[in-house]
């Protein structure tokens, strides 16, 4: 029976689905660093892995003169903490969980334009603390979301399901930056650039996926050409902005505020950042409900099972 690693506790069916196929561990402790990474790929056949766990060209390089591991069944559409070059390399098959996560992500991405937008974090935590004392008619004003301009920032899957709940749940236009020409099925505008984007929207949405091609897409340049007014938002990974640019257009009022479900150094939070009222910060929610997670773990061992039986993952990347 092949040997399989979980590296964190996912839904107990998938578990007990899998535990009837392989011999299975399910690692409890944190994330996989390279050093545990490289100890896996040398004692287990395959490994569902998921954000945090460092499969990076040292793990793979480190585990290469007695590598077992034939099979990464991800599990989270991302997967740049695999790195799919040396995973190939080595003759380690990777897959992903696309699809299934993209409704719960979307939904994250409004909860925060709406938190953000009516100022909702801020709310909550004055109620709270005990000190709300009553309405008042210029107390916590935010900014309307019906009607507003939305900028989605990469057009893909996550990013049409976000521009569908603007124009057709909030009146809002669209208009959209994406590296390709992108046809989509709604009311809603590509424009040239990202400079383009940051300047026309109210309210800025990235959707773009992680990696080499999108670290630090949205920096100092591109937030300085938001309105005063904007309001941004980040749903896809944590190094498409670089966070101290970020920081600093929040703490010079230089934009109007924003909502993270991500974040550069996962899960470390800057201070500044977390002291700051013009924000609304989030613990990496996105895929966070019970019928999402469980589908991603789902399809994560479904890829693996494929493999175990000779076949292509229906998923795989690589």
């Amino acid at each position: 029976m092949k040997k399989l690693l979980i590296t964190r506790p996912i839904a107990e069916p998938v578990v007990a689905q899998a535990e009837t196929l392989f011999d299975v561990t399910v690692h409890e402790d944190g994330a996989l660093d390279v050093a545990a990474a490289a100890q896996a790929l040398a004692d287990y056949d395959a490994i569902l892995p998921t954000l945090g766990d460092q499969f990076s060209a040292q793990a793979f390089q480190s585990a290469s003169e007695k590598l077992r591991c034939g099979m990464l069944g991800n599990f989270g559409v991302g997967y740049n903490h695999i790195d799919v070059v040396a995973a190939k390399a080595a003759g380690v098959d990777v897959s992903n969980t696309p699809d299934v996560l993209t409704d719960a992500t979307a939904d994250i991405g409004m909860t925060l334009i709406l938190a953000t937008a009516r100022r909702a974090g801020e709310g909550e935590r004055l109620v709270r603390s005990g000190e709300w004392g009553g309405f008042g008619p210029k107390a916590l004003l935010g900014t309307h979301v019906t009607g507003k301009t939305v900028g989605i920032v990469g057009m893909g899957r996550i990013g049409q399901a976000v521009a569908h709940r603007c124009h057709y749940g909030f009146g809002m236009r669209v208009v959209f930056f994406n590296r390709s020409a992108k046809e989509v099925t709604m009311p809603a505008e590509q424009l040239p650039t990202l400079t383009a984007v940051m300047q026309e929207a109210d309210f800025v949405v990235v959707t773009t996926p992680g990696g080499a091609e999108t670290t630090h897409l949205i920096n100092a340049e591109a937030l300085a050409a938001m309105k005063p007014t904007g309001i941004f938002v980040n749903i896809s990974r944590g190094e498409v902005v670089d966070e101290p640019a970020l920081i600093k257009a929040l703490v010079d009022e230089q934009i109007a505020g924003a909502g993270l479900d991500v974040y550069e150094a996962e899960p470390h939070v800057p201070e500044t950042l977390r002291a700051l009222d013009n924000c609304v910060l989030l613990p990496h929610l996105g895929s966070a409900t019970v019928e999402t997670r469980q589908a991603m773990g789902q399809m994560a061992l479904d890829n693996i099972i494929a493999w175990s039986k000779g076949e292509k993952p229906p998923q795989s990347v690589t």
